[in-house]
């Protein structure tokens, strides 16, 4: 591999999940789209390893792996990002569906969202509701 190095990316383990995308959304680089009815990392150098994405995902499909792969490109999450806020304006859609918080029902448009795991599942819960799941 050319340009390549050691560093954390997002794995996804095909067979456990279940295609629902709630882990698109999260990855602000574009990184991760539905395929065939499966999340897949797209284009490996869109991913940055943050792993926004796995505290949404519902059945633990998604990991961060340590492993050589092309480095991290700001310039093309740029370039994607353009690419697909064009191509969304131009068919009259959103870029993303907005999440909303599970205590309040707040969306990401009204308050920052933050991926937590409660009641054994993976949901958003907004700035305004996390002291009280912190402090009780």
């Amino acid at each position: 591999m050319s340009n390549t190095s050691v560093r954390q990316i997002v794995h996804i383990d095909e067979s456990r999940c279940n295609g629902c995308g709630v882990c698109v959304s999260p990855c602000a680089e574009g990184a991760i789209q539905i395929i065939d009815g499966k999340a897949k990392v797209v284009r490996e150098e869109l991913c940055d390893g943050a792993g926004f994405c796995l505290g949404v995902c519902p059945t633990g499909a998604l990991t961060i792996e340590e492993r050589e792969t092309v480095a991290f490109d700001h310039h093309a999450v740029d370039e994607h990002v353009a690419e697909k806020l064009a191509a969304a304006k131009a068919a009259g859609q959103k870029v993303y569906i907005p999440q909303s918080c599970f205590k309040c029902g707040a969306t990401e448009d009204q308050k920052p969202l933050l991926p937590v795991r409660t009641e054994g599942k993976s949901t958003w819960v907004c700035v305004h509701c996390l002291p009280a799941l912190i402090h009780g």
